[in-house]
């Protein structure tokens, strides 16, 4: 029954994939299948739909969303490019180090990959073209810091997990991931130097900066965003879905009030496109709930973790396998659907193991964020490679260097948890 079953569920779901059906089919069709064949209770199809998004931290999501889209059109990303630039100086590569200051500054503010990567290769990538850079070359810098997104609060994918896995809260992950996505932005920056001096661009520029203070003011309305989140968590002054409508209010006031950059016309927009996405987002959610239901209920997700753990009780090796898992997953799928595929068969791992669960929620965001921009899905690749006018695969080339920058920083989080629980611990959200 276990085989049968097994081989129809995980077998729809590659072989719909592979016919190019959208991700929630892929995930509904085979869980109800199953259900059906195996009789398992269909009506605990219609239940498991409704149960899977009727959760009261996804209530935030949309609102994160939101607010990542006001902050893009309100000309945030324009003014913090300012800041870091007279941050940064001019010395060569200063602006590739900018746009990675930049995206991780962003990603405290959407906490979605492709909307960073987007803000900040509008206004960063031409920018680039002048001083020399490739555009293929920016592009995959862009994408890769883009992807620290998802690891510095607010993040939609820690939202998610923290569905996933009740025992890790929102606030603790926010708080865990920041540390990561630090280190990840952060190793980007050595890639960067050995191709400017290597390649010779990113020569210094000529043109004036505008004094530090003056940009610092400017900018200061974005930068304190991710404090007034994690400030207002950590004080207890309101919970992370009651933290997405302060931003999406501050957003409004930013984008309307001071910058007076924000038209009820875009802002109407921004509202249609955080529907938009956010539906695409739940439907998954809601079908993957299936999907999850037919493979625990069957047995499948228990025994293909038993096997895994079978394979060997080295705890080193498994974490290696499970980095390697991930990475080739982040490079098919997205980000959601590696959570709600690949959680059900990871958790019981994580308990033989004893893992923390924050720790191991961050350790696999680091894994997808890695995907966001390694080809052939590259979500954020795909975002940046259309504003540069460059084809993905002129972006191998660097991309690939990018890619093990960031495993480096993967590596020092999987074997030092410190990196992930430390500030969780200190702040007392554990």
């Amino acid at each position: 029954m276990i085989l049968t079953g097994s081989l129809l569920l995980f077998g729809g779901f590659v072989l719909l994939l592979a016919c190019g059906a959208p991700l929630a089919i892929a995930l509904g069709i085979p869980g109800a299948l199953v259900i059906l064949v195996e009789g398992l209770g269909i009506m605990s199809v219609p239940t498991n739909t409704y149960a899977g998004i009727a959760k009261y931290p996804l209530l935030a999501l949309p609102m994160f969303v939101l607010a990542g889209l006001i902050f893009e059109r309100a000309g945030v990303a324009l003014r913090l490019v300012r800041f870091a630039s007279a941050l940064v100086g001019n010395r060569r590569a200063a602006l590739a180090i900018v746009a990675i200051l930049v995206c991780m500054f962003l990603g405290g503010i959407s906490g979605s990959g492709p909307a960073d990567a987007a803000a900040a290769a509008t206004v960063l990538i031409p920018a680039m073209a002048r001083q020399g850079y490739p555009k293929a070359f920016s592009a995959s810098l862009i994408a890769a810091a883009g992807s620290t997104a998802i690891l510095i609060p607010p993040s939609v994918a820690f939202i998610i997990y923290s569905v996933l896995v009740p025992s890790a809260s929102v606030p603790a992950l926010f708080a865990g991931g920041l540390i990561p996505g630090i280190l990840a932005g952060l190793s980007l920056i050595l890639p960067t130097l050995y191709f400017s001096r290597r390649d010779h661009f990113g020569a210094p520029p000529e043109e004036e900066r505008l004094p530090l203070w003056r940009s610092f003011t400017e900018a200061s309305w974005g930068l304190v965003t991710p404090a007034i989140i994690l400030g207002g968590l950590g004080l207890g002054v309101f919970t992370p879905t009651e933290a997405a409508v302060v931003a999406v209010v501050y957003g409004v006031f930013v984008g309307m009030v001071v910058y007076r950059s924000l038209s009820l016309a875009s802002l109407w927009q921004a509202l249609v496109e955080s529907a938009e996405i956010s539906a695409v987002v739940m439907i998954i959610i809601a079908l993957a709930t299936v999907f999850a239901h037919a493979g625990s209920t069957l047995g499948a997700f228990d025994a293909l973790a038993g096997w895994l753990i079978g394979m060997g009780h080295n705890e080193t090796a498994m974490l290696l396998l499970i980095n390697v898992l991930l990475l080739i997953a982040g490079m098919l799928l997205d980000a959601i659907s590696i959570y709600l595929v690949f959680l059900p068969i990871l958790l019981p791992i994580v308990k033989a193991f004893h893992w923390d669960v924050v720790w191991f929620g961050i350790v696999m965001t680091m894994n997808l964020a890695i995907g966001q921009f390694t080809p052939p899905m590259a979500v954020n690749l795909m975002v940046t490679t259309k504003i540069g006018g460059v084809s993905m695969e002129s972006t191998v080339p660097w991309v690939l260097w990018m890619v093990a920058a960031m495993a480096l920083a993967l590596l020092a989080v999987t074997f030092m948890p410190q990196l992930a629980t430390w500030l969780p611990n200190a702040l007392g959200y554990r």
